[in-house]
């Protein structure tokens, strides 16, 4: 159960209730894609650094090492050992990323794995079924994530489809959750708003998926090439839409500017690889903006990435010690970096929740925004 605890103009701040526990909106998902956070993150360290959900995927999971496998360990949960909530996508962007593999069809899509070229069918029932096995917290709607550049005679069948399986999901879902052996009988649903950067098939999508009642309400197939000024834009025409006593996810995103300018979109959930894969990189967050520790100014600095982070890295390690292991190829280095950049979204969005309670949102954007602009 979702309650609005209050709102700052747009922005939301709020609590979803769930069998793992409660999650503070608004939040930062940590991606753990095959239930694992890149760079030899363990569950430990996601409690440590505040994590309030880890993300995992269904496709990737029902190819290695298989849906079935989790739930005769257990579930997810207790696979990686992780108490705290858990959202699985449904897979329908990992299918569609992978466009010459596979042929969409009303009953769903088939392909080919992109690991060994076997042949596999998914559709919503399929999805809702693997998820349902991995026992998560959170399912997400099989949908289809059409490209940004496509036109509306695309778009628009693509977005009917996906109503319908919508609406296969839900019946589906709910047959699985009263099974005997179902693992998680308490599992919720997210549908998925659709429609390019079209807003008039956006906002009538809204309102069709916003009469099935689900638990909670994503915009898919943002972040996808199309530009920021068109993102936000469609957030801003599209949320007023849906349900204001249910969460919204906006999926794939994002930069920290990205984060700040959705919840002020009211926006409550949020995920992305970017401070994992930017951390393998060497490239880190800081209140000032990104810094690149390859750069050879670091070489020699032994002050923390950033002074004053709590985060297990800086507590303890100097910028020039990180970026020698970087530059060794130490896996230690990389661990470091992806710490601290996760510990920094996450901070960021206590930091965001705080703000929205005091009703100062609106200054704590600006300032924010203009920290970053620094470096």
């Amino acid at each position: 159960m979702y309650k609005l605890i209050t709102t700052d103009n747009g922005a939301k701040r709020g609590q979803l209730k769930t069998v793992h526990g409660v999650i503070e909106t608004p939040v930062f998902m940590n991606v753990g894609t095959v239930a694992a956070i890149k760079g030899a993150v363990s569950t430990e360290d996601l409690e440590r650094i505040g994590t309030e959900v880890e993300l995992s995927n269904t496709y990737h999971l029902h190819v290695r090492p298989g849906d079935t496998l989790v739930k005769k360990l257990g579930g997810l949960h207790k696979f990686m050992s992780w108490d705290k909530p858990i959202l699985t996508d449904s897979g329908g962007f990992q299918v569609f990323s992978l466009a010459g593999l596979r042929k969409i069809k009303e009953e769903g899509v088939y392909f080919n794995s992109h690991i060994d070229g076997r042949k596999i069918f998914m559709g919503p029932e399929e999805s809702m079924r693997i998820q349902s096995n991995l026992a998560s917290t959170i399912a997400m709607a099989f949908d289809e994530c059409p490209p940004s550049t496509a036109d509306k005679t695309y778009i628009q069948p693509s977005v009917d489809r996906t109503t319908r399986w919508l609406v296969r999901c839900k019946e589906e879902m709910a047959r699985l959750n009263q099974l005997e052996d179902t693992l998680n009988k308490n599992q919720m649903l997210f549908g998925i708003n659709q429609g390019g950067i079209f807003e008039d098939i956006r906002i009538e999508h809204a309102k069709q998926i916003a009469e099935l009642d689900l638990d909670g309400y994503a915009l898919g197939g943002l972040a996808v090439g199309e530009s920021h000024e068109d993102m936000y834009r469609i957030i801003e025409a599209t949320v007023p839409y849906l349900p204001q006593n249910k969460p919204t996810y906006l999926m794939g995103v994002g930069t920290p500017a990205n984060i700040l300018e959705a919840v002020e979109r009211g926006i409550d959930f949020f995920d992305c690889v970017y401070p994992s894969r930017n951390g393998r990189h060497g490239h880190v967050y800081t209140n000032h903006g990104k810094l690149n520790l390859f750069n050879a100014k670091y070489e020699d600095d032994d002050t923390p990435i950033e002074e004053g982070c709590d985060c297990p890295t800086c507590r303890r390690y100097s910028r020039a010690y990180v970026r020698h292991l970087l530059k060794a190829k130490e896996m230690l280095g990389m661990r470091f970096c992806v710490l601290h950049n996760l510990y920094f979204y996450n901070n960021m969005m206590r930091e965001i929740r705080g703000a929205i309670e005091e009703h100062r949102f609106a200054e704590y954007k600006r300032c924010k925004l203009e920290d970053f602009k620094d470096n």
